[in-house]
């Protein structure tokens, strides 16, 4: 089954040999490394949104280390407990959650403003439908999807409502108020603990909350590890780069890392 919308007209999109098309013959080529690129001008409010390639690289060199693993398992074991079809990664970047929760779903896709991102994420695996797009259109078709997954992703919540079966799941994934402390608490005067209640808030009206759950991990990151953790999150260009280099230069670092997940069902 079909899941891809055209951006301009909002008409589904087939696929003919390497060409996503709609019956008002806008067409959508995919790139020779696998994506196709909904994101049409018009949608667009920069040249390049999203992440640098150098975010993106740090993020995948640091996800490979496994540091993040348990949450990636606890996604997985979450999603196998829903059951459902097919599945919606908003925010999919590299691809490090999004390649291993398609193994529990019969379609996937993953969507994401960076094509920076994307390009990388779809050399990696073949069986996603990988594609660059925005979350304020979501190219995808009304009341398609079992299963939305934000993970430290923008939440858009009428689109998302949009998109989902009646009944459908959202899961969000974000820090939870003790993430990353130490680092935090290295890099700025005044740590502010994060608040994963206030997308509870914020989804009420539409979403039922039916699950949460923190996940929990404690590891040891070298120099060249912690760079790439930094360089990953908006603290790299947030925190003073005194505090920066100065965490840096340390031998190593203690950190532990905490995620809220939560699990909706729509209203």
């Amino acid at each position: 089954m079909n899941l891809l919308m055209c951006p301009v007209c909002r008409e589904a999109l087939s696929l003919t040999e390497k060409t996503w098309r709609c019956s008002s013959n806008h067409s959508y080529d995919v790139a020779k490394q696998g994506y196709v690129n909904l994101h049409v001008v018009q949608h667009k409010h920069s040249k390049n949104p999203g992440d640098t390639p150098e975010s993106v690289q740090a993020r995948r060199t640091f996800l490979s280390g496994g540091f993040y693993a348990p949450l990636q398992q606890a996604v997985v074991e979450k999603i196998k407990s829903l059951r459902i079809e097919n599945l919606l990664d908003i925010g999919c970047g590299e691809g490090y959650y999004t390649s291993a929760m398609q193994a529990e779903v019969l379609q996937c896709v993953g969507v994401d403003i960076a094509k920076n991102a994307v390009q990388v994420a779809a050399k990696m695996n073949k069986d996603i439908t990988w594609v660059v797009g925005t979350g304020a259109t979501l190219p995808v078709l009304d009341h398609s999807i079992d299963l939305c997954t934000s993970l430290f992703s923008p939440i858009p919540k009428e689109e998302i409502y949009r998109v989902l079966k009646p009944e459908a799941y959202l899961m969000v994934v974000t820090p939870a108020p003790e993430h990353l402390y130490a680092m935090r608490e290295a890099l700025f005067d005044e740590v502010n603990a994060h608040d994963p209640h206030k997308f509870v808030e914020q989804l009420q009206d539409k979403f039922e909350l039916i699950d949460q759950s923190v996940i929990e991990s404690e590891f040891t990151l070298d120099q060249a590890q912690l760079k790439n953790l930094i360089a990953m999150t908006p603290y790299a260009y947030k925190a003073k780069l005194e505090k920066r280099q100065a965490l840096e230069q340390q031998p190593s670092t203690d950190l532990k890392a905490s995620f809220q997940m939560y699990v909706f069902k729509k209203k």
